[in-house]
């Protein structure tokens, strides 16, 4: 008799992401389609869009994109995992069962709720709860705020009989993990395995990233234009296969899966999640074969007794304006054209009594601006104006905006527009991050159809003890002729974000790089390199399975997620800002 083997799909990494991906992955046997939709980026969008409509809070895509293929899904049996629930997960629901009556089906759309604290807050408040990184007290008025839960209420969803489960803020990587809960019969308290679970969901949470998207070496990536979509192939040991479905393009590589696991994590041996303390740093991954690769060597640990809080709050409003400019000198027009708008703004503001901006940034978007003292290309000749600002008073910025037509008749020559045309305010929404005992959250709730809601059971105690850090080994000397190469050429690397901290995994090419490297890539050596958009700290990280060290930078997103006013404001950008360092090398590597 055969092993038996669940099959994943990742059929999406983020809100917005291709609706080509459910078909895509229907196509090959699947038992399960896993959908992400939730960052901390697209909480903050999602509190936005509740403020305008109650029953919004949820990203429409989800419900859309299942359309079409509900009755396919109803009778192959495949089922559905999605924290699409976001700040309103009942609605979510609602507009689900709304299509399945419309098609006739009678699938059971279940919903895990619990995650909302907003009628605690008042209480946390008083108890003096602060903010995780800045310290500051809870707003007087907070939009949303919801605990990441765990994949104990998903496993016993599916349990119950549910065809497609709903979550809230969930962690991502628990929907995987309670699907393998579901069909293997895991316990929590099977350490080890709850961390493999949550490496399968870890890695198919973004969706193509594991299939060659966002790739260092892009160019090894055939046909992005149909690129596949991750399926794991799951077995009772935790153990699992990355695979795509044939005939579709990207690459499964041991690359392109390294690069996912220390996507966005911190300590690599520690990372947290409601379940469990995962260990990332000795995973071993093989290439078995074309676009598969095995994955092995999870370990876990206890969780800890808390889950992590994401809470949102408005803080005023924010327009964005932006200006083509194209000729000679263009960054040096470009950085005078904002000067000017900002002038004549506060001229206007001062004529009406109106308090100065709160915030404001500018970029010059193809001169390098970003870079600071790096940058190489101040006589770029056609460039992007970026202009961010931000008021108490949304009446203020409309003011602003109401000049900007004026550029292109009072400024510079090669003005060529107004890109998007002239903005309109919009709020701020923030990011406040805190932590809370599980002891005194409400159990999760389950509810299938129109059945009664019953509550689940899931571990609170903690038990999370720190795992001794080895000194890492000393680079050995060498004889060797240096020579000097940009990072990129004995490395790969991929950046994300958490709040304002940005982690950036570096890789090296070959294994007998790392002992080299690691002398090479100190923290402050990073840390200077980014001296231009970060303040610090950093620290580094180590994963010997992966060869890879992993940064993390404090205070380098300018506030990070919605909070920041820069293009870049998740750090994307970052892994290959990284591979742009210079550095020596033995000439005996041959790169």
């Amino acid at each position: 008799m055969s092993e038996k083997i669940i099959r994943i799909g990742g059929a999406s990494g983020a809100w917005g992401d291709s609706p080509r991906a459910t078909a895509q992955l229907l196509r090959e046997n699947v038992q399960y389609l896993m959908m992400d939709y939730l960052a901390e980026v697209t909480m903050s969008l999602l509190a936005r869009a509740r403020l305008k409509d109650p029953e919004a809070g949820f990203p429409p895509d989800f419900v859309g994109y299942l359309k079409p293929h509900l009755k396919e899904l109803a009778q192959r049996g495949i089922k559905v995992v999605s924290n699409a629930g976001g700040v309103n997960p009942a609605a979510c629901k609602r507009a689900l069962e709304a299509i399945c009556a419309e098609q006739g089906l009678s699938l059971r759309v279940a919903v895990v709720e619990g995650d909302d604290l907003i009628p605690m807050l008042d209480e946390l408040r008083n108890e003096g709860v602060r903010e995780w990184v800045s310290g500051a007290p809870i707003p007087a008025k907070m939009l949303t705020a919801n605990a990441y839960l765990g994949a104990v209420p998903i496993a016993a969803a599916l349990d119950a009989g549910a065809d497609i489960v709903i979550t809230g803020r969930s962690a991502d990587s628990a929907l995987a993990l309670g699907i393998l809960m579901h069909e293997y019969g895991w316990q929590a308290a099977q350490h080890d395995l709850m961390a493999a679970g949550s490496l399968v969901g870890h890695v198919l949470e973004c969706g193509p990233q594991a299939t060659g998207g966002v790739f260092t070496d892009w160019e090894e990536v055939p046909d992005w234009h149909n690129i596949g979509y991750p399926i794991a192939e799951c077995k009772s040991d935790g153990t699992f296969v990355v695979t795509k479905p044939a005939d579709t393009g990207g690459l499964v590589s041991t690359r392109t899966i390294a690069e996912q696991v220390l996507y966005e994590i911190g300590d690599p041996a520690a990372y947290f999640l409601p379940d469990v303390t995962a260990d990332f740093s000795a995973v071993h991954l093989e290439q078995l074969g074309p676009n598969r690769v095995g994955v092995s060597g999870v370990r876990g640990r206890p969780p800890t007794s808390q889950y992590k809080v994401s809470a949102t709050y408005q803080d005023g409003f924010r327009a964005v304006a932006m200006l083509t400019i194209v000729g000679i000198d263009a960054v040096r027009k470009a950085e005078r054209s904002a000067e000017a708008l900002l002038a004549r703004a506060r001229m206007i503001f001062a004529e009406r009594k109106l308090d100065d901006f709160t915030a404001v940034h500018v970029e010059v978007i193809g001169g390098e601006t970003s870079y600071g003292d790096q940058a190489r290309a101040r006589g770029a000749r056609d460039v992007l104006m970026r202009l961010v600002v931000e008021h108490k008073d949304p009446k203020a910025l409309d003011a602003f905006a109401r000049e900007l037509g004026s550029a292109g008749l009072s400024f510079a020559q090669g003005t060529t527009g107004l890109v998007g045309g002239r903005p309109k305010a919009g709020p701020v929404i923030r990011l406040y991050t805190f932590f809370i005992d599980k002891k005194r959250m409400p159990a999760p709730l389950v509810t299938i159809g129109a059945g009664t809601p019953f509550s689940v059971a899931v571990p609170l105690d903690g038990g999370y003890v720190a795992p001794a850090q080895p000194p890492a080994a000393a680079a050995p000397a060498s004889a060797s002729t240096m020579v000097t190469v940009p990072l990129i050429k004995v490395a790969h690397a991929r950046s994300g974000d958490k709040g304002d901290l940005s982690n950036i995994a570096i890789y090296c090419r070959k294994p007998e790089y790392v002992a080299h490297l690691r002398s090479v890539l100190t923290a402050e050596r990073v840390l200077a390199h980014f001296a231009a958009v970060a303040a610090g700290p950093a620290l580094r990280y180590e994963a010997p399975g992966l060869a890879a060290f992993n940064f993390v930078i404090d205070q380098a997103l300018g506030g990070g997620g919605m909070a920041s006013l820069r293009s870049d404001f998740q750090g994307k950008a970052y892994g290959q800002r990284a591979l742009e360092m210079m550095v020596d090398v033995p000439a005996s590597w041959g790169v």
